[in-house]
């Protein structure tokens, strides 16, 4: 890679004052700041959400159509905001997203607030949603990407099934739909 002659003196003096290679040096740095989630593409929408929760967001998921690569012209990006239990999922929450909207890719972010749930609470429609197609755009511990991984099991393995009604999706599990049709 070519570098300007400044800034390639600049970092050969920058590596020499930590007493590192100038390999080492870019290196770390491109390690540093390819995994920082607030410098990446999702950088604006994961600051809008960590200025509203702090440390109590536990992940951001991306799902929907524009994660399916499908979205039509006018199409928003849905974005689960996971949230650490305690915190109140109310309306409010969202009149304050929208008092300050973001956009990603050119396209009005959409969340969707939802609480990190337990491992034996039974998987709402929007976890399975974002199973299905989600990307995790932010997390902290892993404890998105576990919860997903979850939610995907119980699909794969049938304990719960997307089907549709008027054009809407839904998911269900077909053991209570049994039920409910014998009763």
């Amino acid at each position: 890679m070519r570098l300007d002659p400044d800034l390639h003196a600049a970092l050969r003096a920058e590596a020499a004052a930590r007493h590192m290679s100038l390999n080492e040096l870019c290196a770390r740095t491109l390690a540093e700041h390819a995994f920082d989630p607030v410098a990446g593409a999702f950088g604006p929408v994961v600051r809008r959400a960590l200025g509203l929760f702090e440390g109590a967001l536990v992940g951001l998921v991306a799902f929907g159509s524009w994660a399916r690569g499908d979205a039509a012209p006018g199409s928003d990006v849905d974005v689960l905001v996971v949230v650490a239990p305690g915190i109140a999922v109310t309306r409010a929450l969202y009149r304050r997203w929208d008092a300050q909207p973001v956009t990603h890719d050119g396209r009005a972010v959409d969340p969707h607030f939802i609480v990190l749930p337990d491992a034996a609470a039974p998987v709402s429609g929007v976890w399975a949603e974002a199973a299905r197609d989600g990307i995790v755009v932010f997390e902290r511990g892993h404890q998105v990407s576990r919860h997903l991984g979850h939610v995907r099991r119980q699909v794969l393995s049938g304990v719960r099934r997307r089907s549709t009604s008027h054009g809407q999706p839904y998911w269900a599990t077909p053991s209570l739909e049994v039920a409910r049709a014998k009763s």
